[in-house]
């Protein structure tokens, strides 16, 4: 009644009345927007898996000095063959805190996993499939004892080998560095170009220590790792359409060795 019978009463009513409704639409769409993260997330990763497919690092010209092969891989502008290709994973397994840790991802067989694919997070690398199921695989993370990554130096492509001690989840050890090498605390490791797994240059760590070892020409570097083991949600699987090649010829005994 005072509303209709007076303007003030209304303007004041009709405030007061969007004031309340404003503040339970903007709790009501805060909750909706909450509980949209996981898609929210798995539109992210998608879109990520996009972009990196398109990056020029996934192409590589194989040496077509004496015999040009054309195949039917997926080419570039510039007609250079894929070589990578990121397939988007969902993590529902994880663990840390033993000498033997993996991950399971939700991609399987059935979405184009097989066995030895390197598995890398946004931040830098995670590790290598080694189990596969249809719908399922298992990761060997890069905390496992058997763990072996080929990686250098960013700077100056120095190379060595990852190893995890199995104590802080939050470091590894790069092995075998040359002392030559003028290695600094902050220094960038990644992937080399040795590896048949990953992309080089995929991010690992960072050095926050040198060890020199008395007996060897060779430091041992204590390496923060870039990827953040205990809240790893979705991942990258990494296809190189090389690799049995790559492998199999590297694999190969010399015919003239007895």
């Amino acid at each position: 009644m005072l509303s209709n019978s007076s303007k003030t009463h209304e303007t004041f009513f009709a405030s007061a009345a969007n004031e309340v409704t404003g503040g339970i639409n903007k709790k009501y769409y805060g909750f909706k927007e909450y509980f949209s993260l996981k898609q929210i997330n798995k539109q992210l990763a998608e879109e990520n898996a996009l972009l990196k497919n398109q990056l020029i690092s996934n192409y590589d010209i194989p040496d077509t000095s004496v015999l040009v092969v054309t195949d039917s891989l997926i080419r570039d502008t510039l007609n250079r063959p894929r070589k990578y290709t990121y397939l988007p994973a969902k993590v529902v397994g994880n663990s840390v805190v033993s000498n033997a840790n993996f991950l399971m991802l939700e991609r399987g067989s059935k979405q184009g996993i097989q066995i030895d694919m390197g598995v890398v997070s946004p931040q830098g690398i995670v590790g290598v499939v080694r189990e596969v199921s249809e719908n399922y695989c298992k990761v060997m993370s890069l905390l496992h004892h058997n763990s072996g990554v080929s990686a250098m130096l960013q700077k100056s492509k120095s190379s060595g080998d990852i190893f995890w001690d199995g104590n802080d989840p939050h470091f590894v050890t790069m092995r075998k560095v040359s002392k030559s090498a003028n290695v600094k605390i902050g220094d960038t490791v990644v992937t080399s170009t040795y590896s048949s797994n990953y992309p080089s240059d995929i991010m690992i760590g960072t050095v926050v220590e040198v060890k020199p070892d008395p007996a060897a020409s060779f430091n041992n570097l204590k390496l923060k790792t870039t990827t953040n083991f205990f809240n790893i949600q979705y991942v990258y699987v990494i296809k190189n359409t090389r690799y049995d090649e790559q492998t199999s010829l590297s694999n190969k005994k010399d015919a003239k060795q007895p």
